[in-house]
Order: structure tokens, then sequence, then C-alpha cells
């Protein structure tokens, strides 16, 4: 009788180290994008990525990306290092550049006073912070401002939140969009259960966000699987399935 009973804890043994395996590579994952975030990379033995310069064509939508040399045309020199707001005309003010933090309490504070009261944004920006993209994409909502993409610029990472945020949304045939996955946190070096569980409830309420700006959530399938040194260039026809686009200019 004791040997079928021993036999189990082999059995027990096998499940407790494929956990511990599992977590610690999870672990390693997180940890090489950490690494990635301090400007480290691991050696590549794969085909090269194509360059964000290069067309995008259907099912061949990831480039690299490098935030600080986003734009696959016009101008080469980086983007402002945070958001920045400036008169067009009219009510119509360019908001532009990385997404620091602490953006969305300064420029919300920005909007609130500019004379006229802005009534669209002209948008281009790398990305950067996601809880300030959501923040300050709530607050652009909540005043009826429209959004707007205009002819080879850009919008990438966090950016799109910004743009799904706009009351009408218009974006040029020849701007680009992009999506890619995001870290939650000050740091993803913690035990595997809380970082996932960090990563998790961040995905939740970006797809919650998106649902209440009217923006279909399964775009978040091609952001979930595209790591973040690469960008995936939603095609034109995917930003009208996803509802990004509400309005048509060229």
């Amino acid at each position: 009788m004791s040997a079928p009973a021993a036999s189990k804890f082999p059995s027990v043994g096998r499940i407790l180290a494929g956990i511990l395996v599992f977590q610690l590579g999870l672990g390693l994952l997180l940890i090489i994008g950490d690494m990635s975030n301090a400007g480290l990379s691991m050696p590549s033995f794969g085909p090269a990525q194509p360059q964000l310069t290069e067309p995008v064509r259907p099912g061949d939508q990831r480039r690299t990306f490098d935030p600080d040399r986003p734009r696959p045309f016009g101008p080469s020199e980086p983007l402002p290092a945070r958001l920045m707001l400036t008169a067009l005309d009219g009510g119509t003010y360019r908001l532009e550049g990385t997404i620091a933090p602490d953006d969305a309490t300064r420029i919300t504070a920005l909007i609130s006073a500019a004379e006229p009261a802005p009534e669209r944004l002209v948008l281009q920006s790398s990305g950067g912070s996601v809880s300030d993209a959501l923040e300050l994409g709530r607050f652009i909502r909540e005043r009826n401002i429209a959004t707007e993409m205009r002819s080879e610029e850009v919008c990438y990472s966090a950016c799109p939140y910004l743009l799904a945020a706009g009351v009408t949304r218009t974006i040029a045939e020849t701007a680009s969009v992009g999506v890619h996955q995001h870290y939650f946190g000050q740091s993803t070096i913690l035990p595997a259960a809380f970082a996932v569980e960090d990563i998790q409830r961040g995905q939740g309420e970006v797809m919650a966000y998106l649902d209440e700006m009217g923006i279909d959530p399964l775009v978040m399938q091609h952001a979930l699987t595209t790591p973040p040194d690469e960008i995936y260039v939603l095609l034109r026809e995917e930003l009208a399935r996803y509802k990004f686009i509400t309005d048509v200019t060229e």
C-alpha cells in the first residue's frame, strides 16, 4: 500500500518545479524588458526587423522603434522631450512631444487657461507615460475637443490614447499611428506574480478607457503581441475598423 502513495510525491514535485521554472522564465523576460528600457539589449541572431522608414503592407506592419527617432518621414530630429501646447489658428492648437510624467496635470492647466479655448488638438508624439495619456485623454473628452493628425506626422505608443479622446478624430492618409506593449510601473524587476498582476491591471484599465472613448478594444491584440522596441503600424482600414477615424482628410 505504501508504494502507490509514495508515487504521488514525484508528480507534486514536478508540478512545483514547473511553476518555479515558469516564474523564473517570466521574471527573466521582465528583467530583459528593463534592460531594454535602460538602453541595453540582448544579442540578436534572427533576421533584422524592418526599419520604420520602410512602407507597411498587410501582414508586414511591425517595425523597429526608437522613441528618439520616431519619424519615418519628415525631419529626423527628436520631438520635444515633453508635451508642448502651441497655438496655430483660432481654436486649433498643436500638442507635440513625448508624454512625460506629470504632463497630464501640466497640459490640462495650459488647455484650461488657453485663449481662445482649444477646439481641436493636432497631435504628434512618440508616446510616453500611459497613465498621463489616459488622464489627459479623459480631460480632452470632457472638454469636447477634437483631435487631428496631419500628413506625414506620427502618433505612437501611448499617443493613440490621446488621439482616441477626440470627440471627432481626423487622420490624414499619410499620417502614421502605431501601438505596442507598455510598462505599467517604475520597474518590472519584481517577483513574477506581482509584475504580471501590475501589467494585467494596466492593460485592463487601457481596454476600459478605449471602450469609454468609443474605440474597439480589439486594437489591443496588436499592442499585446508587439514588444516595446517595435511598433505595429495600423493600416488605414484598421484605423477605420477600430473606429479611430470619424473624419477623413487628405
